[in-house]
């Protein structure tokens, strides 16, 4: 068993989300850890261990309880989040926060009754994994460039192009996409529209490697002549780029908690390792420079820590916090990523095994720079306002 570092003494939680980390906490390492290794192999989180989730309550926190939601605030998804990052299978933990935190909500926010009636009960349950399509090769941060589009028909839309990069993409059972209804050419008239697996014309082009988050079925996705309902449009036509970028808030606090969560595990399993490898008559931890170093990261991911769990609860008062979430991506997403180097470096040759958790949690991190807003585009939001 590691250390535990990390410190929750914020005034604004509940004995209810101390009672849901130990939940997430206890299925992490009953469920998950036990079988990373298999799940890297194959490819993909099965889906009967997300049911498991569902059974929990863990899928549908935010959503009303009579569809099984739990009717929780953004810190408890925080908290999920941080959680699931603490994991040590970043694969694992982005299979899940996708479903509840970066695809589902654009039903929530969006969908009318009827939507919710027919989708939101799988959705908690984990009968239905759901998955975001709005990022393309040439479109990912600059969403105004989409090239995907949807022509009106007699009785619904048409859709076609492709979509990139899109996280539960192999194995999801719908799909929230987005595509232009205006003119072609760079421009922000888009809708969002709910495609079901299966749906005529919507196929899975294939699955795509990556350096990290092997476990994280990542697609690309190709619609020729899709044929889309009308009662598929999640909101109003036209006003899809608005919706993406209303729940970029969320879905940025939430990954700025998952790589806090990797960055704390890191330092505990570092910190453990120190303190029992030997070299030159002593442990490493007795190297001033080495626990120095340490020291300070886990510094910086404490006051990372309080930014990112301040700024959900202001959230969750309905407070701007436009810039602050644009500033935890940023911080969250490079520092998770320093703390990964040093671990790595302090490990020595096993850092650089892939028997060693930290080798994976070092290729899993290098995506928290980039995706859900790199941190270019992320200290740009920031600059305008400023």
């Amino acid at each position: 068993m590691t250390t535990s570092l990390a410190v929750d003494s914020f005034p604004y939680f509940t004995e209810e989300h101390a009672m849901l980390r130990q939940t997430v906490r206890r299925f992490v390492a009953d469920r998950v850890v036990p079988h990373i290794d298999a799940w890297e192999e194959q490819g993909f989180v099965p889906r009967d261990v997300l049911r498991e989730m569902g059974a929990l309550g863990l899928l549908g926190m935010r959503y009303a309880p009579e569809y099984g939601g739990s009717g929780l605030d953004t810190l408890a998804n925080a908290i999920l989040a941080e959680e699931l990052g603490r994991s040590t299978c970043g694969g694992f933990a982005v299979t899940v926060l996708v479903h509840t935190d970066m695809a589902s909500p654009h039903l929530w926010h969006a969908g009318n009754k009827t939507q919710h009636d027919r989708w939101m009960p799988g959705i908690c349950s984990g009968e239905i994994i759901t998955a975001v399509a709005m990022t393309e090769a040439d479109a990912g941060s600059d969403l105004a460039s989409m090239r995907t589009t949807a022509r009106r028909v007699k009785g619904g839309y048409v859709l076609n192009g492709a979509k990139m990069f899109i996280t539960n993409g192999v194995h999801a059972n719908l799909y929230f996409v987005a595509a232009k209804t205006g003119d072609t050419g760079r421009n922000r008239v888009m809708t969002m529209f709910a495609v079901e697996k299966g749906t005529p014309g919507f196929k899975v082009a294939r699955a795509l490697k990556k350096t990290g988050w092997l476990s994280s079925d990542t697609a690309e996705l190709v619609f020729e002549d899709c044929f889309v309902p009308e009662e598929n449009v999640l909101g109003e036509e036209g006003r899809g780029f608005y919706q993406l970028v209303k729940n970029l808030q969320n879905e940025r606090i939430v990954l700025g908690a998952q790589s806090l969560g990797e960055a704390m595990k890191a330092i505990e399993i570092t910190l453990d390792w120190l303190k029992g490898r030997q070299a030159f008559g002593q442990s490493l931890w007795e190297k001033q420079a080495i626990r120095q170093r340490l020291a300070m990261r886990l510094a910086q991911v404490e006051a990372a820590r309080a930014l990112v769990f301040n700024t959900a609860w202001r959230d969750t008062r309905n407070e701007n916090v436009a810039k602050e979430v644009s500033m935890i991506k940023a911080l969250a997403g490079t520092l998770v990523n320093e703390v990964m180097f040093d671990c790595v470096q302090f490990h020595g040759g096993m850092g650089y095994m892939r028997e060693s958790p930290i080798e994976r949690m070092s290729r899993d991190a290098r995506v928290q720079a980039i995706g859900g807003g790199a941190t270019e585009v992320m200290l740009d939001e920031i600059a305008k306002r400023i």
